[in-house]
């Protein structure tokens, strides 16, 4: 199930926005394809992340990928909880396994990505 509420990246990332403030993680699809993730490398608050560039890393029982930004902004709080246990993300991706949150530089931030109904025609084909 792809949340309609969010938008999406073609690298499988997904954005919540409540005004200038983007909550970012993973998508299902993501991390079904990635198996159990383990560790997660996230930017510290205060980093600048622009759109499209690399901004951590998600270690699975699979492979090492990595995490990309899908906006430009500031780094405003990041997903602690996952330092303990990244295994959470496996189970509640769009909910308690979120990544960080920015602030968002962009006059519109989503420009660029995905609706739910195009991001699961990506995921589909």
């Amino acid at each position: 199930m792809i949340p309609e509420d969010l938008f999406y990246s073609e690298e499988h990332e997904w954005v919540r926005l409540d005004e200038d403030i983007a909550t970012i993680g993973i998508t299902d699809f993501a991390q079904d394809q990635l198996g159990d993730i383990v560790y997660v490398e996230l930017p510290a608050v205060g980093d600048r992340v622009e759109s499209g560039s690399v901004i951590g890393e998600l270690e699975s029982t699979k492979s090492v990928s990595e995490i990309y930004s899908p906006l430009t902004g500031e780094v405003v709080a990041r997903n602690d909880a996952l330092d303990g246990g990244a295994e959470v993300i496996n189970s509640d991706p769009y909910g308690e396994g979120w990544l960080i949150k920015v602030r968002s530089a962009e006059d519109d931030p989503t420009a660029a990505l995905l609706e739910a109904e195009a991001y699961a025609a990506l995921t589909t084909d």
